[in-house]
C-alpha cells in the first residue's frame, strides 16, 4: 500500500468515534502523515471510563488541524449544525456501541445508537453534499457461517446478536444512500481488532490483566473457538486504503488478518508474553457467541492494496508491551 501521505488528497475529514480505540489510531496516523485536517466526534460515554478516551487524543488538542466536538452522533440537531459549518470530504464512521454480548442485555440503546446515529449522519452528509463515507462494519454480520474463510458475497441473514443486526442495518442504509443519493461509499467489515489502546472489556486486554494481577480468566466453552485476531496497525492501513479508494459507486470489503487462532492459543501466547500462567476459569458457552470468524482478505488486497504485517505472535508481543508500560503498578 502507497504511504497515505502521497495518496489521501482530501483536506477535511470526519471521524467518528475519533477518541475510541480505533479511531484515535486512525487520528494519530491522518495528522501525521496526509495532512488533512481531522475533526472528531465523539460523546465519550461511560460503556468504559471516558478518561481513557480522552488520554488517546490529548496530545492532539491544541493542532490548528486537529478539531474535538463532543455531541452524539443521533442528534440530529448537532450533526447537521456541524456539518453545515464545516466541509468535509469524507465521513469515516467508527462510532457505535459495540460488543456482542453487552448487545443482548440492551438492544434498544444498541439500534438508538448503530442504527439512527448512522442513519442521522448518512442525512447530514447527504444534505451537505459530502462525497465520501467510510462505515466501520463488522465480522459479526455473517453470523454462524458454515463456509470458510468469510467473503463478502456470502450470504449474510443469520445474525446471532443485537449488534450484528445494526451491523447489517447500518450497511444496508448506506447502500441506499450510495444508490439514491450517488454517495460514494465503503463498508469495512473488520475482524477481531486488537492492539495499544484497545478497550478494556476486550478479550486480549482483559485477559492480559487478569493474568497479570493472577485473578482467573473466564474462558466461555471448552477454548476452541477461533477468531481472525487483526492487528490495529493493519486495520488502520485498511481504513487509509479505503479513504483513498476512488473506483467503484459502493463496496464491501473485509479487513482481516485472514488467519484463524485458537482460544486457548491466544492464551498461551498471553502467558508467554507476561510470564505468568493464567488461572483458567471454564463458563458455559455465551449466546451470541459464534464458533469462528475468519476473514477472505482478497478483495481487500486487490481494490485497496491491503498487506496485513502483523502476525498474532508479534501482535501479541507489543500489545503486552504497551499493557506493562501504562498498567497501573500493584
Amino acid at each position: 500500500m502507497d504511504d497515505a501521505a502521497n495518496v489521501i488528497k482530501m483536506k477535511d475529514i470526519l471521524v467518528t468515534g475519533g477518541a475510541g480505540f480505533i479511531g484515535s489510531h486512525l487520528v494519530d496516523q491522518l495528522l501525521m502523515k496526509t495532512g488533512a485536517r481531522v475533526t472528531v466526534v465523539d460523546n465519550f460515554n461511560d460503556f468504559y471510563d471516558p478518561a481513557i478516551k480522552r488520554a488517546n487524543i490529548a496530545a492532539h488538542l491544541e493542532r490548528d488541524d486537529f478539531d474535538l466536538v463532543e455531541a452524539d452522533i443521533t442528534d440530529s440537531r448537532s450533526m447537521n449544525e456541524l456539518f453545515a459549518r464545516a466541509s468535509f470530504d469524507c465521513v469515516v464512521h467508527l462510532a457505535a456501541r459495540a460488543g456482542v454480548r453487552p448487545s443482548l442485555a440492551d438492544p434498544l440503546a444498541y439500534e438508538e445508537t448503530n442504527v439512527r446515529g448512522t442513519f442521522t449522519l448518512l442525512e447530514a452528509a447527504r444534505r451537505n453534499n459530502v462525497p465520501k463515507f467510510i462505515f466501520g462494519s463488522s465480522s459479526s454480520v455473517y453470523g454462524v457461517n458454515a463456509k470458510l474463510p468469510f467473503s463478502e458475497d456470502d450470504a449474510i441473514a443469520n445474525p446471532i446478536s443485537p449488534y450484528a443486526v445494526t451491523k447489517i442495518a447500518g450497511e444496508a442504509a448506506c447502500h441506499v444512500y450510495s444508490h439514491v443519493h450517488g454517495m460514494r461509499v465503503v463498508c469495512l467489515r473488520l475482524f477481531t481488532v486488537y492492539g495499544s489502546r484497545q478497550r478494556p472489556d476486550l478479550a486480549i486486554h482483559k485477559f492480559a490483566r487478569l493474568i497479570s494481577e493472577g485473578k482467573p480468566v473466564p474462558i466461555f466453552g471448552d477454548g476452541s473457538t477461533r477468531r481472525d485476531y487483526t492487528y490495529i496497525d493493519d486495520i488502520v492501513a485498511g481504513v487509509l486504503g479505503a479513504i483513498q479508494y476512488d473506483q467503484s459507486q459502493f463496496e464491501i470489503i473485509n479487513l482481516g488478518e485472514s488467519r484463524t487462532v485458537e482460544l486457548r492459543r491466544l492464551v498461551e501466547l498471553l502467558e508467554n508474553a507476561l510470564g505468568k500462567r493464567a488461572i483458567i476459569d471454564h463458563q458455559p458457552e455465551q449466546p451470541g457467541d459464534v464458533p469462528v470468524t475468519y476473514a477472505d482478505i482478497s478483495k481487500a488486497r486487490h481494490l485497496l492494496g491491503y498487506n496485513p504485517q502483523t502476525n498474532i505472535e508479534a501482535g501479541i508481543a507489543k500489545l503486552v508491551a504497551w499493557f506493562k508500560k501504562t498498567a497501573p503498578r500493584q
